[in-house]
Formats: C-alpha cells, sequence, structure tokens
C-alpha cells in the first residue's frame, strides 16, 4: 500500500507548525520566567535584588517613602543590587517599588511594603538589691568619723597628767642647785670686799 505525496505534504506542513509554535511558546515563556525583582524591607533599609533582565535595553527602578523620593529613577542593564537607609522614623512607612523593563510593560512591576518602627532598646533599670550595696558605704562613712573625736577627747586628760609633777621636777632642780649658787654669791662678796679694802689702804699710803 503506498501513501499519496499530497498525505506526507500534509503531515509536514502539519509538523513544521508544531515545531514553530513550540519554538514560540519558549521564546515568549523565557524572558518572563528571567525577570526577577526581589526586595526586601526593614524598619531600617531596603534591599534591591534584580536579576535576570535583558541587558540591551533600557530598565528603570524607582524607589519612594510615603510619597517622597527614596531613590529617584535610577536606569540598569541584567541586574541591580543595592541597599538603601531609612530615615529614622516614629511610625510604620510605606515603601513602594516601581520597576519598568525595557523589553515590554509586562514584564515591569509596581509593589508597595510597609517599614516597621524599629523597637527601641532600652537599658535594663537597676534592682532594689544592686542599689543596696551602693547606700552601705555611705551610711558606714559617718563612724570612723566619730573615732578621731573620741580618741583626741581621751588623750586630753593623759596630756595634762604631767603637770602636777612639773613643779616637783623644777623643786628638786632649784634645790639641788641652791648651795652652788651661794658659794659663788659669797665668793663674789669676799673677792669684791678684797678689792675694795686693797684699794682704800694704796689711798691712805698716798696721803
Amino acid at each position: 500500500m503506498t501513501i499519496p505525496r499530497r498525505s506526507w505534504r500534509a503531515a509536514g506542513t502539519l509538523a513544521a507548525a508544531a515545531v514553530v509554535g513550540l519554538t514560540g511558546a519558549v521564546l515568549t515563556a523565557g524572558p518572563a520566567a528571567a525577570h526577577t525583582p526581589t526586595w526586601d524591607v526593614t524598619c531600617t533599609e531596603v534591599s534591591l535584588h534584580l536579576s535576570a533582565y535583558n541587558g540591551n535595553v533600557t530598565n528603570q527602578v524607582t524607589v519612594t517613602v510615603d510619597g517622597k523620593d527614596l531613590l529617584p529613577t535610577e536606569t540598569f542593564g541584567k541586574g541591580l543590587d543595592k541597599t538603601i537607609e531609612l530615615p529614622e522614623h516614629d511610625k510604620a512607612l510605606t515603601v513602594r517599588l516601581v520597576v519598568k523593563a525595557g523589553d515590554g510593560d509586562q514584564y515591569s512591576r509596581d509593589e508597595s511594603k510597609q517599614a516597621p518602627v524599629c523597637e527601641e532598646t532600652q537599658e535594663p533599670t537597676p534592682t532594689p538589691s544592686e542599689t543596696k550595696p551602693s547606700e552601705t558605704p555611705t551610711t558606714a562613712t559617718p563612724t570612723p568619723t566619730d573615732t578621731p573625736s573620741e580618741s583626741a577627747s581621751s588623750s586630753a586628760p593623759a596630756a595634762a597628767t604631767p603637770s602636777p609633777s612639773s613643779p616637783d621636777l623644777a623643786e628638786t632642780g632649784s634645790s639641788s642647785a641652791t648651795p652652788i649658787i651661794g658659794g659663788a654669791a659669797v665668793a663674789v662678796l669676799l673677792a669684791g670686799g678684797g678689792i675694795m679694802w686693797s684699794v682704800r689702804k694704796r689711798r691712805t699710803a698716798q696721803h
């Protein structure tokens, strides 16, 4: 049994159409799966990880916080990795990411996330057990100051005790030196009398 040539041609045409369709599906699905915009938001920063974009076109990214530009429009090629610090805030912020792909709006992204408020780290308050040791030295300090005053008061009468004995020592010293002083005085008087006598005798002899 022979197959007509028309049947072969029809089968070949269908096979070619199927191959072309599969190729187009793969080509169209490839770029869609390749664009990968990943970004994270914390209380302090925004991290951008844009990868697998078409480097032959101009891609753009913009980041805003509550409607204000945090990252003005910036162009990139195949990818972009960037970390941006958030301003200090006491309430949650709305962070918006806008990515415009140069090879089609179907690859663009427009997303928003919330930046929470950072929890403040407070220093631990001292417990009563910690404050008691610091108070004990202050109360104990007056006790050493009282002891010198007591010792000074007790030493005062001790210093006054030698006073009664001092007259006795002075009297004993004077009594022992009295004969010597008296003898010296007598010798001086005798010498003076002898000198006066000799002077008078010379004067009478001259006359």
